[in-house]
This record gives C-alpha cells, structure tokens and sequence, in this order.
C-alpha cells in the first residue's frame, strides 16, 4: 500500500508540473503571436530606410563620413564591440546558450574586446567566467519596444562616434523556420558592412535620377543613418524575441510530452501495484475466511 501511494504522489506532482508547463506554452505562443506582428510592422521602415541609404550612397560614392569609414587601423589595434542580446530565464532549451557560445567564438584571439550585455542569463554567464562588460542593459526584453531601441543605439553611436570601438556587431538569434532558430551576427557600424548591397563604385547601367541631399550629404547622414540603426536594433530584438518565445514553446511541448510518458507508464505501473494488492486482500480474506470455517468444525458439538 505504502507503494502505491509513492506513485500517487509522483503523478500529482507531474501533473502539477504539467499545468504550469502547459501555461508556459499558452504564454509564449500569444507572445510569438504578438511579436511576429510587430516584426511585420516594422520591416517595410528598414526596408525603405536601408533602401534610402543604399541609394544616396550610389550617388556619392567618394564622400568621407565617420559612419562609412574603411578602418585603417591593424588587427590588434582595433577595437571590437559585440552586442548580445540573451533572455532573462532559462527554460528555453539551447536559445541562450547557441548565442553565448558564438559570441566566445567570436571573441577568441582579438585583444581589444568591449562587451554590451542583454539579458540576465548573459551577464550571469560572461560574469562567472570572469569577462568584463562594458555596458548591461538593465531592460526586461519581456517585450521590445522602440524606447529601448532608442537607448541602445544611442550607446553604440556615441561609442563609434568616440573612436572608443571602430566595429560594432550584434550576436542574437532569430527564427529560421518554426522548429528551429539559428544564431546570426551581423555588423551594424561602419555601415558599408550592413549594407552588402551597395555598390560604391560608379555604376555605368543604372537609372538616372535627381537626387538632391540638403543642406549637405553629410547632415543627411548624420540624420539618417542613426534612425537606421534605432530601427535595425529594433528588428534584431523582436527577432530575438520571437525565437526566444518559439525556444520556449518548443521547450515546453517536449516537457509536456514527457509528462504524458511518465503519467502513462506511472499509471499502468500504479494499477498493477493496486491490482496486486487487491488480490493480496482477497486472498488474505479467503484464507481467513477457510480458516474460521475449519475451526467451527473442529469445534465438539
């Protein structure tokens, strides 16, 4: 008896389990929902802004700006900066740790590395294996927004604009189908590398248009070329985001069909142990029953 109550106890405790794994997807699966949306609106502004970009620099492939410069400096001179974008929790199956390991890849054998750091589970991870952060953003990416963006990129400028990192990359994930996420790193400054694009060299083919940058090429830049950033940060957090939540579903369907295997062979374990205890019970009784019986009759009258 004291058997089959283990296995009582082990099922009530999956089965709780099971209801907070469940909520788990439920939650996940509207925030996927929800973030995907967002993506969608936000891709036609970086379409159309890199597009702007791509064009001005068509029309003025010789001008020398800060945001365009071919970095002059040796290898181990430069300075290179990577921002990683992790999640708050775990739970996730390998979402944190596939960023984290290439961003270590990343930064092996450069000796000028600065570090910008989202996400708990990332700072925890580089802390303990004695990294140094130069900036971690204290922001809950439990839902991206504009404002967040804003401040991130506002730190990356200011940083490029200081000499104090001559490249800036960001390391996050991002969904490549609905059962898989793929780690991707992509450079956001000097901007012809995130523009693979664009053609600096006269194109003889190309379509002649007016185009008139006011007040000069250079203020236009300095206006356009931090939106695109803003907005490119934006996208890489959603997209982050978005493979985090469907990391999450993914995580939480494989406990939850686990869950089912156990509860079964639990069960099926669990009746056999009360069948066999039943039938120890009516044994007992027949044999008692036989006994009393064969005692009043070897009673004398």
């Amino acid at each position: 008896m004291a058997h089959t109550q283990e296995i009582k106890e082990r099922i009530n405790s999956i089965e709780s389990t099971q209801k907070i794994t469940s909520a788990m997807f439920m939650i996940s699966s509207t925030k996927l929902a929800r973030a995907k949306r967002d993506l969608e609106a936000a891709r036609p502004y970086i379409y159309g802004i890199q597009n702007l970009i791509e064009r001005m620099l068509r029309h003025i492939p010789d001008i020398e700006h800060p945001f365009l410069r071919d970095d002059p400096k040796p290898e181990e001179k430069r300075v290179y900066g990577y921002f990683v974008i992790t999640s708050d929790r775990g739970l996730a199956g390998a979402y944190n740790y596939n960023v984290l390991m290439e961003t270590e890849r990343l930064m092996e054998g450069k000796p000028n590395v600065k570090l910008f750091v989202m996400g708990e589970v990332g700072r925890h991870h580089f802390t303990k294996r004695g990294y140094e952060i130069e900036k971690y953003f204290h922001e809950e990416a439990v839902s991206p927004t504009r404002d967040m963006a804003r401040h991130i990129a506002f730190w990356i400028l200011e940083l490029y604009r200081n000499d104090e990192i001559d490249e800036m990359y960001v390391v996050y994930n991002a969904m490549k189908n609905p059962i898989q996420d793929e780690v991707r790193t992509q450079q956001v400054l000097p901007l012809q590398a995130t523009l693979p694009n664009v053609d600096m060299s006269a194109v003889l083919d190309v379509q002649q248009e007016e185009f008139i940058l006011q007040p000069t090429p250079k203020d236009v830049i300095d206006t356009v070329v931090p939106s695109y950033i803003r907005g490119f940060i934006f996208s890489t957090l959603i997209e982050s985001f978005c493979a985090e939540q469907n990391s999450r579903m993914l995580a939480m369907q494989v406990a939850n069909d686990s869950a089912n295997e156990m509860l079964h062979d639990l069960k099926i374990e669990y009746n056999r142990e009360r069948q066999a205890t039943i039938t120890q019970e009516i044994t007992e009784i027949s044999a008692g029953a036989r006994a009393r019986k064969k005692s009043k009759k070897q009673k004398p009258e």
